[in-house]
């Protein structure tokens, strides 16, 4: 992942799965000017709407939000977009709980609604610095 290009990391709960998918669509132009990755299903999702490159970890409850925190502390991934689903138990929450962690300990932009989504990437990804 090249050094002068931020890199975004994508991951949805289930159900809001779609809801990203739709988000990537509508953002497409933007994306393009980032570095993407993100955790199994939803990257494969993403890249397969969007014709996007998305370099793809594992899924989530395997391990893909414990890679992705990795790539935090390794400096790798610049913002998080996470669509989680507050209303649903998750059998990795602890997973999704050191990942959040790890985005804040390292002061990663995490976005987990379109909103703030919308925000972090209209900023060209200069939030992160």
């Amino acid at each position: 992942m090249s050094s002068s290009r931020k890199t975004i990391a994508l991951i949805a709960h289930d159900n809001k799965k779609a809801e990203m998918v739709g988000w990537a669509l509508r953002n497409k132009e933007t994306l393009k000017k980032f570095d993407l990755c993100g955790t199994g299903t939803t990257a494969g999702l993403v890249a397969e709407a969007t014709g996007l490159p998305v370099k793809k970890y594992l899924s989530g409850p395997l391990g893909g939000d414990q890679q992705i925190g990795a790539k935090i502390a390794e400096k790798k991934i610049d913002i998080v977009i996470f669509f989680w689903d507050p209303l649903s138990a998750q059998p990795h929450d602890p997973d999704v709980k050191a990942l959040l962690r790890i985005a804040v300990v390292y002061d990663i932009p995490i976005a987990t609604n379109k909103a703030t989504a919308n925000c972090v990437i209209a900023s060209g990804g200069y939030c992160a610095e």
